[in-house]
Order: structure tokens, then C-alpha cells, then sequence
């Protein structure tokens, strides 16, 4: 359930309320909105009497969340999450866009595309040290040694890094290197890796998995949100239909959906989700379109020769104009890139 409390509220009765939620068996959450403070009890209590709370000093309303993600939601959370990362905003006004390689390959290649995607206005570096692959023979990606050429990318040219962590025991040292750590589309309902991340102090990307509906993804956002981590972007990155002719099908309709049941920003991600290097521009125009709080495409500067996912990399002269067509879009529906 949620408490809104009153807007002349002290502090005393605000902790009066939480604690009294805390004694009965709830987990507390608080956020402070516009005008009021609001407290988001979860827990499996129903057989507690609403009106024990509502006639607590300073409450102005009590009000049972319906939903199952309580957190995720805007019953909890009724305004816009913006979440920002050293200069780069998701939520609000702005649509930053993430670009990089699918993997850090070697210094060169690392740096070259940096002061690229720099040079035409990305505001985060992507990069894979750890990749999940279909096949146990393909590229698995540099690991530690790739964090670090990704690290030293993103300090050379002033920009905050993403890399996607895969199991737990990467948890500590991805901390070290990376700025935002993403959850691939495989992991999205690995809970146990969810509520580790839940724990942690820096900002968290959660793709949606191939098959999950909306409600699933933000159940899983829920596990991150329940442990205090509130540093959450979402990620539409396609669903695995019927369709052959990509190699998914980009959800842009998930994107209004998800934005008026949860307050999280949710960015698109048309590189995965064509998978194919011509269809990678129009579907990140239609996304920021649509209302996407960001974008993430992948951006080689030879992808003839990348390591992995080379069909669906922009080369840096398509990617510069794909920025000057995203600025377009985002001037007419009153963003900014």
C-alpha cells in the first residue's frame, strides 16, 4: 500500500507512520515528491486495517496498490524517475544516446570509436567485456582486461561507461570500471544477480528478455527497486516473434505503454533489435519518436572485421548523420539529444 502523507508534514510524523509500518511487518520505502511525502509499505498484509493508518497524524491518504510491482509503478512513484550519470540524463527533457562496439576488442579499436561517437554527441560509451553468446565457440568477450580499455576510453574522452554484467562474482570489479551496469536480455529474471544489484550504489540498465511481457519486466525492475537501488533505466531491446526478416521485432509500442504504468525511463535499443545495420537508423528515429528516454546502437568503425554483431554496427559516418536526424525528432516533440 502506499501513505501520502500531508503536505505540512513534520519529519516526526513522517517517522512516526514508517515506524509504525515497520512494527506491523511491512519493508518501507520512501520517496519525496513535488509537494508531498510518500511511503510505499510492501508486504503481504491483507488482513491490515487501512484506517489505522489513516487516522495518523500528518497522513492525508492510505491507498492499496493493485498492481503486482509496487515500486515500479506510479501509484508509488506518480512523477518521472530521472536518473543521471556523470552528464548524461535519462528521463525529463533529454535523450541521450549510448553507442559503441558490441566488444572491446583492443585498445585501438576502443579509443577509434570513442573519440568517434564523441565527436557526433553520444553521452555514453558501450562496450561488452563479458559477452553471453548462443555459441560456446564464438568471441566471449576480453573480461577484466576489457573493463579497463573501456574505463580508460570513457576517462580519455569524458564519457560514462555501460558493459553488462553476467553473474554475481563480476559484480565487485564491474563497480570499479563501468558507470552503468546493464542486465542483458538473457538475464533478465536471473533474481538472485537482480537482487545483488539491488544492493549496489551506481546505476543499473535492465533490458527486457526476449519473451517477457511488460508486466515481467517491470517484476523484474521490482527486485532492483526492493533493494534500494532506485538508479534504474529500462531497456526495449525486441521480443522474439514469428518474424524472420530481423532478427527481433522492436516493441516501440511497449515503450508508451511502459512509461504510463511505471515512472522509470525506458530507452530502445534497435541495434538488437533488427539486427541489421539499414534497419538500426529508422527504428531509432521512430523509438525516440515514440517517446524513448534514450537510445543504444552499436557503432564499429570497420564492422566487416568486428568480433561479434558486425551486420548490426553503424559505421561512424552513419551514426553521426542517425545523431543530426535524432535531433530533428527530439526538437519536434519538445527533447532535447
Amino acid at each position: 500500500m502506499v501513505v501520502v502523507m500531508k503536505e505540512n508534514a513534520t519529519q516526526a510524523m513522517v517517522d512516526a507512520v514508517s515506524d509504525h509500518l515497520l512494527n506491523v511487518g511491512f519493508k518501507v520505502h520512501s520517496v519525496v515528491g513535488v509537494n508531498r511525502i510518500i511511503l510505499g509499505a510492501i508486504g503481504d498484509k491483507r488482513g491490515i486495517d487501512l484506517r489505522e493508518f489513516e487516522i495518523m497524524d500528518g497522513v492525508h491518504e492510505v491507498i492499496r496498490i493493485t498492481e503486482p510491482y509496487k515500486l515500479a509503478g506510479r501509484t508509488f512513484h506518480p512523477e518521472d524517475t530521472i536518473v543521471e550519470v556523470k552528464g548524461a540524463t535519462f528521463g525529463g527533457e533529454y535523450v541521450p544516446v549510448i553507442a559503441g562496439p558490441c566488444s572491446v576488442e583492443n585498445e585501438e579499436q576502443m579509443f577509434t570509436i570513442a573519440r568517434q561517437v564523441k565527436e557526433a554527441g553520444a553521452k555514453v560509451l558501450r562496450g561488452g567485456a563479458f559477452k553471453p553468446r548462443t555459441s560456446p565457440y564464438a568471441f566471449q568477450g576480453l573480461g577484466v582486461e576489457g573493463l579497463k580499455l573501456l574505463h580508460a576510453a570513457g576517462k580519455e574522452f569524458n564519457l560514462p561507461t555501460v558493459s553488462e554484467v553476467m553473474d554475481v562474482s563480476q559484480i565487485e570489479v564491474m563497480v570499479e570500471y563501468v558507470d552503468i551496469l546493464q542486465i542483458g536480455a538473457r538475464n533478465m529474471q536471473n533474481f538472485f544477480l537482480l537482487k545483488e544489484l539491488g544492493r549496489i550504489k551506481k546505476p543499473v540498465l535492465l533490458k527486457r528478455g526476449m519473451a517477457a511481457t511488460i508486466e515481467e519486466l517491470l517484476m523484474a525492475a521490482e527486485y532492483i527497486l526492493d533493494g534500494g537501488n532506485y538508479d534504474l533505466i529500462l531497456c526495449e531491446r525486441g521480443i522474439r516473434t514469428f518474424v524472420t526478416y530481423t532478427r527481433n521485432t522492436l516493441d516501440l509500442s511497449a515503450i508508451p505503454v511502459t512509461k504510463k504504468f511505471s515512472h522509470l525511463p525506458i530507452i530502445a535499443d534497435p541495434s538488437h533489435g533488427t539486427g541489421l545495420r539499414d534497419k538500426v537508423a529508422p527504428m531509432a528515429r521512430a523509438a525516440v519518436a515514440a517517446g524513448a528516454d534514450g537510445v543504444a546502437v552499436e557503432v564499429h568503425h570497420d564492422p566487416d572485421k568486428a568480433l561479434s554483431d558486425g551486420a548490426q554496427s553503424l559505421y561512424p559516418k552513419q551514426f553521426a548523420r542517425l545523431m543530426e536526424e535524432l535531433r530533428m525528432i527530439a526538437w519536434a516533440i519538445g527533447k532535447k539529444i
